[in-house]
């Protein structure tokens, strides 16, 4: 892994951005974290994060059209780039390294 690994927000959030697909927004990332996670999710930590993220390269956005329902207002719409996939993928692979061989003593512990 690398210095520029991502922390468990970072990763949360790009997770949710790749499961909404098409609609990976502002709001719906942030309903997308609590629904599964369980966890509040602040809309300032979600946006700060989903710009840091932009920032490094690793998600793009887009502004759709302003609506009349939204007062007029554009939405943001975010995607992982091959970049953002490629940490996820590095990442992942020092986790389930890390998790390797640990299931029976988590189990023992819980039971």
């Amino acid at each position: 892994m690398t210095r520029n690994a991502l922390g468990e927000f970072e990763h949360l959030i790009l997770l949710g951005v790749l499961r909404l697909g098409d609609q990976a927004y502002g709001v719906s990332i942030i309903d997308e974290l609590e629904g599964r996670t369980g966890r509040e999710v602040s809309q300032a930590a979600t946006y700060i994060g989903l710009k840091r993220l932009r920032d490094k390269g690793l998600l793009a956005s887009r502004l759709a059209d302003p609506s009349p329902e939204r007062g007029e207002r554009a939405r943001r719409y975010f995607t992982v780039t091959d970049s953002g996939i490629e940490r996820l993928r590095e990442s992942a692979a020092a986790l389930f390294s890390m998790w390797e061989g640990l299931d029976p003593k988590l189990k023992e512990r819980i039971g």
